[in-house]
């Protein structure tokens, strides 16, 4: 008996090591691509990206991308597809999550609309977007893009029309109830998407402000 139980553990031991064991896995995340609005550049996010680096993200997990804003925004959706491409190669991720701010909510979702954007979009997060125009865009009108922006304008037509939030990409709002920029207030609203309300921010520091950066955060997570 004692030679047998001898016998046993000794073809334990040898075992053991074979057996397989699960493993923890980290869990991966989409890599964040922010798009900057009319008049802006990619420096408007990098109060959200040190944020984003202190929360513990890495460098590689966060892309900007500067473009030209007078140029119509069918124009700079399809260089964002080419961007989105670009980040996807580099990172070997599946999928983005989009965060924009003000005008970048239109090329944006043209580019998830109309250039199958939302086969390589997770969550996308429209900060003060000019989802269905503003009266203010008048004063510029003399660019493509504000163009764009008025209200009723055939471009807006065609993006809201049928359905403002297309695909499984997981859509969401931030819009605020004092935005001089974008007026009426109401127009940063999606149907479809989960709208919230962030009280009275000016446009510019909607993309600044960290209880913003925190409601974005949390919902990309």
């Amino acid at each position: 008996m004692r030679r047998t139980a001898m016998l046993v553990a000794a073809t334990a031991a040898v075992l053991a090591p074979l057996v397989a064991v699960p493993t923890a896995h980290a869990a991966t995340r989409n890599p964040v691509l922010f798009v900057h609005g009319l008049s802006s550049s990619a420096s408007t996010w990098n109060t959200w990206i040190g944020k984003f680096k202190a929360d513990g993200y890495a460098a590689s997990e966060l892309h900007t991308w500067s473009y030209d804003w007078k140029q119509s925004n069918k124009t700079t959706a399809s260089q964002l597809a080419a961007k989105v491409q670009q980040v996807l190669a580099a990172t070997g991720a599946e999928k983005v999550d989009v965060v924009v701010h003000s005008m970048g909510a239109l090329n944006s979702r043209w580019y998830l609309k109309y250039h199958g954007g939302t086969s390589y979009v997770d969550d996308f997060v429209s900060v003060a977007g000019v989802n269905h125009g503003t009266d203010v865009s008048l004063f510029c009108s003399f660019y493509t893009s504000c163009k764009e922006m008025v209200i009723g304008s055939s471009f807006l037509k065609s993006l809201n029309a049928d359905d403002e939030t297309p695909g499984a990409v997981n859509y969401a709002t931030l819009w605020s109830t004092c935005d001089a920029a974008i007026n009426p207030d109401e127009s940063a609203k999606l149907s479809g998407a989960t709208n919230t309300s962030v009280g009275c921010k000016s446009h510019n520091s909607m993309n600044d402000d960290h209880g913003n950066y925190t409601k974005v955060r949390d919902f990309i997570a």
